[in-house]
């Protein structure tokens, strides 16, 4: 062979095995994560969204199972303070690697997350999603948003400097009822709203006891001192895990955390409103015995009713809007039969206009006019646009598609203000326990500043605004 032929074939050799090298090359990057390649709003060539989900089991279990209904989800960490909570979903995504803590889980592997879910107790929502969104990662929060306002404001403020796709999981504001009942609002059919009504059976937990005295061990399995995050230092008692959190002020927000974000979020979605000007309470008071009353800061109340006033928007009237919980329902309508449903088994809510009224079921499922009779043959032209796909896809839509594009029903922009307002729900009942010369605030309306965050009338109903974290959190 000739020197001259000797060197072309080792070129031709050369180019295959660059070419072969350059393939390899290729197919590697279409497994690196987006934020590797640009920044949180840059699609993959894979167009793959790896994802984190931060809480595993009970809700967090669910939220990752229908996330990675798509094709385009990866569901590559998983992270849970309880061991016997995450069985299930390292089971249904056994690639995925496990972490106890969310913060060492986003300083090692943020080169390899696109997107988190939190699906934690309500007293960890805050520190953990603001984690993630700091890394510049896409967030879907469980519902309620945050256990604060002050954390509310600053989780939206958060999302909109960092410019990452949000969404709050209060699944019915995807829903087609909640829809249509917009149509049916915008069509006129009940001219301008005056009063909302929204109730629900929960709570379906502990409420209205005091907090357990007794010194139980702490499963090997949970890591209670992560478990309580932010929250103050509390004895560890099995009834607040995995579930009976809900009912206590130090993590969770009661029954109106739970479904208010389900049943009222109509009236945010519809009329709309966002910040309430006032707001008042009462609650069902346990007593320890004749005209002695039982005080239970730590604890929810078994029921509870709440008073606001929304200032009305473009020439419309203010808006009251009354909440009640703990099985207590409202006068049922005149113009509801004495044999038909008010709302549904969980709850509903009641527009009360200037022409009617229209009433719901949680989500805003099966809206319909009062009397039921109008119902019959009423046409109303859909103009709201669908979500064929669902709550949970339109976020992962969303995240592949990037901020500058992404469309979903609850982003903490709609979120947060949402969930402002239905937290001072929750202060003017914690207000009850805050004694000023023996009166109690929640007995008297508390006028709210939403601006500023404050309390414009009674001072020291400002100190559950926010909380000071636990040392090192």
């Amino acid at each position: 062979m000739s020197s001259k032929s000797h060197n072309q074939k080792e070129n031709n050799l050369g180019r295959r095995k660059f070419i072969k090298q350059s393939a390899i090359t290729a197919s590697a990057f279409t497994i690196v994560p987006s934020f590797v390649l640009g920044g949180s709003r840059h699609i993959p060539p894979s167009d793959t969204l790896y994802l984190a989900g931060i809480g595993a089991g009970g809700k967090g279990a669910s939220d990752l199972t229908e996330c990675a209904k798509s094709p385009n989800v990866k569901v590559s960490f998983l992270c849970d303070v309880d061991d016997r909570q995450a069985v299930k979903s390292k089971q249904n995504f056994p690639g995925a690697k496990f972490y106890k803590d969310f913060r060492k889980m986003l300083d090692i592997e943020h080169k390899n997350i696109d997107a988190v879910t939190v699906s934690t107790p309500d007293h960890t929502h805050a520190v953990a999603a603001l984690a993630a969104i700091e890394k510049g990662k896409h967030v879907y929060v469980q519902k309620p948003l945050t256990w604060s306002i002050h954390e509310a404001r600053m989780l939206t403020e958060a999302a909109r400097k960092h410019k990452v796709v949000t969404q709050m999981g209060n699944q019915g504001g995807s829903g087609n009822d909640v829809r249509k009942m917009k149509e049916m609002y915008d069509a006129g059919l009940i001219g301008d709203v005056t009063r909302v009504t929204a109730w629900t059976n929960r709570p379906v937990w502990v409420q209205g006891i005091s907090a357990p005295k007794e010194k139980q061990r702490i499963p090997k399995e949970l890591d209670w001192n992560l478990w309580l995050g932010p929250a103050p230092q509390t004895m560890y008692n099995k009834m607040y895990v995995p579930f009976g959190w809900r009912g206590w002020t130090a993590f969770g927000t009661g029954a109106v955390g739970d479904m208010a974000c389900h049943i009222m979020d109509p009236a945010f979605r519809i009329l709309p409103i966002d910040y309430p000007s006032d707001v008042e309470c009462s609650f069902a008071t346990p007593w320890s015995g004749f005209f002695q009353e039982m005080m239970i800061p730590e604890a929810f109340p078994s029921a509870s009713m709440m008073y606001f006033t929304f200032p009305g928007k473009n020439g419309k009237p203010d808006i009251k809007l009354t909440w009640i919980d703990g099985g207590l329902k409202p006068e049922r309508p005149e113009e509801l039969g004495a044999d038909e449903a008010l709302g549904g088994w969980d709850g509903g809510i009641i527009f009360e206009g200037t022409k009617g009224k229209l009433m719901a079921d949680c989500y805003g499922q099966n809206p319909r006019l009062l009397p039921t009779s109008l119902m019959k043959d009423l046409v109303v032209p859909e103009k709201e646009a669908r979500v064929p796909e669902g709550h949970y896809l339109q976020w992962v839509n969303a995240c592949l598609k990037g901020y500058d594009n992404a469309t979903v029903s609850s982003p903490f922009d709609y979120a947060g203000p949402f969930t402002e307002a239905m937290l001072l729900g929750v202060l003017a009942m914690r207000s009850y326990y805050l004694k000023e010369n023996d009166k109690y605030p929640a007995r008297r309306k508390l006028l709210w500043d939403a601006q500023n965050m404050k309390v414009t009338n009674v001072d020291m109903a400002n100190s559950l605004v926010k909380r000071e974290p636990r040392l090192g959190w």
